[in-house]
């Protein structure tokens, strides 16, 4: 309890009084609780005793400690920063406090860390990498995103400390995949009538995080990946969704052009994407021409306007495609009289009789043709028409005319800025200019007038434009030449005058304020003069200007003739880079060659080496069987074999089983004969060698002795066919060895043939390389004749220009004695005129000097 009552008091002295008491007693509590944070902080060990308390599970010591620190902060922030920054774990223990159940100190720790990462990019990069970003987008939407209440804008604002200026924790926050996370924020219904002012609070906050990730202050290659990263998941697209909806408050409307502007900023998809957006009309239109109506439309707000203005030139940022093509709409070859499109609006606009409209269109106009040669030729092409009955005047012409009726300042400033923009660089558009007599005497007359401050800066802008005329004229017209330009300049103006004059556009007080950043922010319409694109073009060509200017015509020639020598030089230096890029390529194309052979060198190596370990494994297997055809000669009997069929042989096996027991018949049919025989004996018949026998018996006994021939028949029949047999094996086991040496022989034959045919293969390769390698030796050779020739041009080249600057500088030294010798020798006449001495001219001392020489030359001839 004696915790919480200390923690209370002080936290008590430490806040400010609420919002109902006096201003005097809050400024008086401001004070008090200013000096108690003082003496609070010089000792860091009660800063470090309250983080640890902060440790402490128990709302009643955790939620006053919270209070405490957030006090603190508010009166001492950076002093207790540095207190946290070098306390162990202080960071993370104040992260805790996201996690915590309890609703109201975890609101009141957002409070904290807002106060805590203010202008602390150490502390911003702990608290990121304490995955504060996962936490607080998760509380974003857990309380429902944009339709969230106050907790929303705490994170929001929380969320802006981490990312604003800190290039880590953006890319942090790019790599994690949190921008994905932010498409949710970004979806509306279609009825947007009744927005809350929380609501339109959150939305703000989630644009403004949006352009932070994107912003034209950031690294370039940072802004392009989060800009990919956005079209890719669909941000983008959800952002234009809001831009053409219907109901969308003014201020959230606004927001949202800067920010689509600046996620299509330099980017091709994005802007080629942009280009493809059509407004939800009938007929459709695109949503650029929708915008440029809002533009050079009066009756709409003016940061609007600003924003639509903006937009348009993040389009066309380095979008030659878009350039293109918004000028294509003003030629008379693709004008389409049944639609508005964006070349009309900006014609309208710039001849409107709005000042402001007039400013953004010509500043837009200057934007389509920004470091585009082929934009500032193809809009000479343009034609309007003024009045019926009237040619058509140039859009050039017609920029000059209202020029010269003397409109508003601010119309002629955005003119004047369109037609230097057009004319820089653009020896075409300068000979255009000229060739209208009344344009030089009108800049000249307003250059050397004596007007008003407001005039300042148009006779600054008359300046430039005429330098422009001067640093970027071809010679084409005789009456307009450099020379003859510089020769207006110093009778009507001066020199000095001219540059003091040039001088007034940098030191215009919004010039510096526009030449900060790429958005056009004006506190009031009457401040629109400058943008931001023609401040850099000011700044390069106000020191060229000057110095051509300045120059006489001989200096002009000397540097014209230099000139002409450098780039001799450099178109022959830029000759050789040519051929050492040409022979580089060359080399690295050998290289590559040669890398690709190495490696078919290798690969077919390789297959060489399996090839000779099969020839080898054949050649074993061949051995192996020579030797088993010799000791297994008996066992081929199977098979097909060098055109003895296998069915052949089932034949002779069959007849021969058939003869066998054509034999076993016989040979049982014998002994019964014989037994019969035997019978006959017993009963006293005698046997046919000798004996006489019974007259019943004779027929038996020719008969027997028939069968006994027939048996040995078939027994010779027997014994010839087993020989047939015999003789049949042993031909088929000859013939299978025959059979199976002579494949081996022809496998043999055809991996000779193959090795044979790689190794002819290898020597050709061999040599190609060989070759190669000789040729990339002599290439490296005149590759280096290539620097070493470049480089002694160089060095010529560092000469002459040396030997030029000492020549010019020696040339000036001799200029300022003569002028010297001058002086005193008019002097030295004034002296003896004054004291009564008859001078002579140079000119009767040259004629009498030129009579003297005529009479000496008669004297001789007389001689």
């Amino acid at each position: 309890m004696s915790v919480l009552l200390i923690l209370l008091l002080f936290s008590s002295m430490f806040n400010p009084a609420d919002e109902s008491e006096e201003d005097t007693q809050r400024r008086q509590e401001d004070d008090i609780g200013a000096q108690f944070s003082e003496r609070f902080i010089q000792e860091p060990e009660n800063v470090t005793l309250l983080l640890t308390m902060l440790e402490e599970f128990d709302f009643h010591v955790r939620w006053p400690g919270v209070k405490l620190l957030t006090a603190l902060l508010k009166c001492q922030c950076a002093q207790v920063q540095g207190i946290i920054l070098v306390s162990p774990m202080g960071v993370s223990r104040l992260m805790d406090l996201l996690a915590d159940s309890r609703e109201v100190i975890r609101n009141d720790g957002l409070l904290l860390l807002q106060q805590l990462t203010k202008g602390n990019a150490a502390i911003q990069k702990i608290v990121a990498f304490e995955n504060a970003f996962e936490r607080l987008l998760d509380i974003i939407t857990e309380e429902g995103t944009s339709d969230g209440g106050i907790v929303v804008e705490d994170c929001l604002l929380l969320l802006l400390n981490l990312l604003k200026n800190n290039s880590s924790n953006q890319n942090f926050f790019k790599e994690g995949s949190y921008i994905q996370r932010m498409k949710p924020w970004f979806e509306v219904g279609d009825d947007n009538s009744g927005w809350s002012a929380q609501k339109v609070t959150n939305l703000h906050l989630m644009l403004q995080l949006v352009r932070v990730m994107v912003s034209p202050v950031n690294s370039p290659g940072a802004t392009a990946s989060c800009q990919k990263a956005m079209f890719q998941c669909g941000l983008l697209q959800q952002l234009c969704t809001i831009l053409m909806a219907t109901g969308v408050p003014a201020d959230i409307l606004t927001e949202t052009i800067n920010t689509v502007s600046e996620v299509i900023r330099g980017s091709q998809v994005n802007q080629d994407y942009f280009a493809s957006v059509n407004a939800p009309s009938n007929p459709p239109r695109p949503a650029i021409v929708v915008l440029l109506m809002s533009m050079v439309n009066e009756r709409q707000p003016f940061v609007l306007r600003c924003a639509v203005l903006y937009c348009f030139q993040c389009f066309l940022y380095k979008n030659q495609k878009g350039q293109g093509e918004i000028v294509a709409t003003l030629l008379p070859s693709t004008i389409d009289a049944n639609s508005i499109s964006a070349g009309q609006l900006l014609c309208g606009g710039l001849f409107s009789a709005d000042s402001l409209s007039n400013w953004c269109a010509a500043v837009a106009l200057g934007h389509a043709l920004q470091d585009n040669l082929t934009q500032k030729e193809q809009l000479l092409r343009v034609q309007l028409a003024t009045s019926l009955g009237k040619p058509p005047v140039s859009l050039l012409q017609q920029c000059t005319n209202i020029l010269s009726q003397g409109s508003k300042v601010q119309t002629r400033v955005g003119l004047l800025m369109l037609l230097c923009t057009w004319m820089s660089n653009c020896p075409i558009a300068v000979t255009h200019f000229l060739h209208n007599q009344d344009n030089v005497p009108f800049l000249t007359a307003q250059i050397s007038e004596n007007l008003g401050e407001d005039e300042r800066l148009v006779q600054g802008l008359c300046a430039l434009l005429l330098g422009i005329c001067i640093y970027y004229n071809d010679n084409s017209l005789e009456n307009y030449t450099k020379e003859k330009l510089k020769q207006l300049i110093e009778k009507r103006i001066g020199k000095e005058n001219f540059v003091e004059k040039l001088g007034f556009i940098t030191k215009h007080e919004l010039y510096s304020r526009a030449a900060q950043k790429p958005q056009p922010a004006f506190s009031a319409p009457e401040h629109m003069l400058f943008d931001h694109e023609f401040t850099k073009l000011v700044k390069e060509l106000e020191g060229v200007i000057t110095k051509a200017v300045h120059k006489s015509s001989e200096e002009e020639k000397k540097e014209e003739e230099v000139k002409k020598t450098l780039e001799q030089h450099d178109s022959i230096v830029t000759q050789y880079k040519e051929l050492i890029r040409e022979q580089d390529a060359q080399i690295n194309e050998l290289k590559e060659q040669m890398c690709t052979l190495t490696s078919q060198k290798d690969q077919m190596q390789n297959t060489i080496t399996q090839q000779l370990s099969q020839i080898q494994q054949h050649k074993d297997q061949y051995n192996v069987l020579k030797l088993k055809l010799g000791k297994d000669s008996g066992q081929s009997d199977s098979g097909q074999v060098n055109g003895l069929q296998l069915e052949e042989l089932t034949l002779l096996r069959e007849e021969l089983e058939e003869l066998r027991k054509q034999h076993a018949l016989l040979n049982t049919q014998l002994a019964e004969r014989d037994t019969l025989i035997a019978n006959l004996k017993a009963e006293g018949v005698q046997s046919p060698d000798g004996l006489t026998a019974a007259p019943e018996n004779t027929e038996l006994l020719k008969e027997l002795e028939s069968l006994r021939g027939q048996v040995q028949t078939q027994a010779a029949e027997i014994s010839q066919l087993q020989r047939e047999r015999q003789e049949v094996q042993t031909r088929t086991e000859a013939l299978a060895a025959v059979s199976g040496e002579a494949a081996d022989l022809t496998k043999v034959t055809e991996l000779e043939n193959r090795l044979s045919a790689q190794t002819a293969e290898t020597n050709r390769l061999q040599e190609e390389v060989r070759s190669l390698t000789e040729s990339r030796a002599a290439m490296e050779k005149e590759r280096a004749a290539a620097t070493s020739t470049a480089t002694i041009l160089q060095t010529e080249k560092s000469k002459l220009q040396q030997e030029v600057a000492e020549s010019k500088k020696e040339q000036d030294d001799l200029l300022m004695l003569l002028a010297d010798q001058d002086q005193k020798i008019l002097s030295l006449k004034q002296r003896l005129k004054d004291l009564g001495e008859t001078i002579e001219d140079e000119d009767d001392l040259d004629a009498r000097d030129q009579f003297d020489d005529d009479d000496d030359e008669e004297e001789e001839d007389d001689e």
